[in-house]
């Protein structure tokens, strides 16, 4: 009971937002909300539709559609308590309904997701609960914010004080020295007076007591006054270590030192989008009873040749509409089965030593349960002719920095049709490759990327070539994707019969391979 994610996207299936709760690769998830509109028939009243491999849950919203992807063994009733939550939300958190909204909102939407759906699994919480989350998550900017405006206010409240008081003193100093002023000038009159009346008497009394008399003149007295006045300013402003600023910006506002903005962390080297989706391979008409087999290859070959690394593995699933007819045993087809490992669910009867091996179980009145991998099998090889698309990327340094690299690939496996084949080879950020030959290719984000639609026994083969900046160690790992309608190791199911009579049974059989890792090093 697993919701893998929560997704908004458009009416013909475009994503605006996913938040993936389960490690699922994107081109996966844009895979599926592109074929997620499709799947809902005309003028149906259900809120659900269901895939091979995953449900969604979804609500139509105006011009959009608010879904969620789940496993099919997820409780749908909580699912849809849970997309309502999630709806209420965005309603809540968005002005409106649409593109533009969803992608300005998008960060406060992942985040609310987050809070309402952890692991996969939903949190026991309300709409309420969820926005005092949202707001707490701001509560210590605000904080910081409400901190910045009182300093700020402060600040210029500091400004006024120092200014008013700064005013002050210069008009105390104008008045003293006009004060000054005016005393010097009744001496300057008394001299006069003194020096009118010395032809009178030939004695020079008042000489000496007129240069003592002139000696304090008012411009010595305000030069005097000036360095102090300057020593009282510079001894306010020492009160602070900030006064020098404060007095040379009087009649402008503070302005608040900015803080220190964060170290950005460096971004993530991208990584090659190689997953394919089995959503590319045709459709199967189902029967009653529908054989389901799954084969995921993860290999990693050698950049000079040889095989590192090959591991297979499959399932088988039983899926029926019918419980009478899903009493059946399945037989296998006579293939050498010898390198596989087979693991049977416990209550499924054990393979014969020799001869068909038959999938059967051990009570034959039961039904065979539904949506369940009752065989799983395993197989590892160092034998590279196992691997069914052999790929060889040759760089060719040219001795100027840059390289002719030449890719070819070649079908081993000719029973299978591989679709939507993908090799990624990486190359330097700001190079633009120069191709030589026809192929569907593009470069971005650091990786050279050709995709070939189909490769099969009729086209086996092809190459390619680009010129690009870099040495040989540059273009490596070289990563490849791919999806097949068949099995790799050739299991499936040539026959299905009643369990009780023997009696043939109608069936339809799907055989999926896909790649998890296929890798050149």
């Amino acid at each position: 009971m697993v919701v893998l994610a929560a997704s908004i996207c458009t009416r013909s299936g475009k994503p605006l937002l996913s938040r993936q709760f389960r490690p699922i690769p994107r081109s996966r998830v844009d895979g599926l909300l592109a074929s997620f509109p499709k799947l809902i028939p005309a003028n149906s009243q259900h809120t659900t539709v269901e895939t091979n491999d995953v449900r969604f849950v979804y609500q139509p919203f105006e011009e959009l559609y608010v879904l969620l992807i789940t496993n099919k063994g997820s409780n749908i009733l909580q699912d849809i308590n849970t997309l309502q939550l999630i709806v209420r939300l965005i309603s809540s958190l968005t002005p409106a309904m649409s593109e533009a909204a969803i992608l300005h909102h998008s960060f406060d939407l992942l985040c609310a997701f987050d809070e309402v759906v952890s692991l996969g699994y939903k949190e026991q919480v309300t709409l309420s609960q969820v926005r005092s989350v949202l707001e707490g998550e701001s509560h210590e900017e605000k904080i910081q914010e409400i901190i910045a405006r009182n300093k700020e206010a402060e600040a210029k409240e500091e400004l006024k004080r120092r200014a008013k008081q700064l005013e002050m003193q210069r008009r105390e100093q104008q008045r003293l020295a006009q004060a000054s002023r005016h005393g010097g000038g009744g001496g300057h009159g008394l001299g006069g007076m003194a020096g009118g009346y010395s032809p009178v008497s030939s004695t020079p009394r008042f000489e000496t007591p007129q240069h003592e008399y002139r000696t304090p003149s008012p411009a010595p007295a305000a030069a005097a006054s000036k360095p102090a006045f300057r020593g009282s300013g510079m001894k306010l402003g020492s009160k602070k270590g900030k006064a020098n600023d404060l007095i040379s910006q009087l009649g402008h506002e503070a302005e608040l030192e900015p803080e220190p903005e964060p170290i950005p962390e460096p971004e993530p080297e991208p990584e090659p989008v190689v997953a394919v989706s089995a959503d590319v391979l045709p459709e199967v008409d189902k029967e009653e009873i529908h054989v389901l087999i799954k084969e995921q290859l993860d290999v990693t070959l050698l950049r000079d040749g040889g095989l590192k690394e090959f591991e297979l593995k499959g399932e088988l699933q039983l899926q029926h509409t019918n419980a009478d007819l899903a009493k059946v045993k399945l037989e296998l087809a006579a293939e050498d089965l010898s390198e596989v490992q087979f693991k049977q669910h416990p209550s499924l009867a054990k393979f014969a030593g020799s001869g068909t091996k038959v999938v059967a179980l051990k009570d034959a009145s039961r039904s065979f349960p539904a949506n369940v991998s009752v065989l799983r099998w395993r197989l590892v090889s160092k034998d590279e002719s196992k691997v069914p698309l052999t790929v060889t990327v040759w760089p060719q340094p040219r001795g100027d920095g840059t390289s002719d690299v030449a890719i070819e690939y070649e079908l081993e496996a000719s029973h299978l049709t591989l679709r939507n084949v993908v090799i990624s080879i990486p190359i330097p950020h700001d190079a633009f490759p120069v191709v030589t030959g026809e192929g569907d290719w593009q470069a971005e984000r650091g990786f050279f990327t050709w995709t070939i639609p189909e490769v099969d026994a009729n086209e086996p083969s092809g190459s390619l070539e680009f010129r690009s900046e870099g040495d040989a160690d540059t273009f490596f790992p070289v990563n490849v994707g791919f999806a097949a309608a068949g099995s790799l190791a050739n299991v499936g199911i040539v026959a299905a019969k009643g369990a009780v009579d023997g009696s043939e049974i109608v069936f339809s059989q799907e055989q999926v391979l896909t790649v998890d890792k296929y890798e050149i090093v």
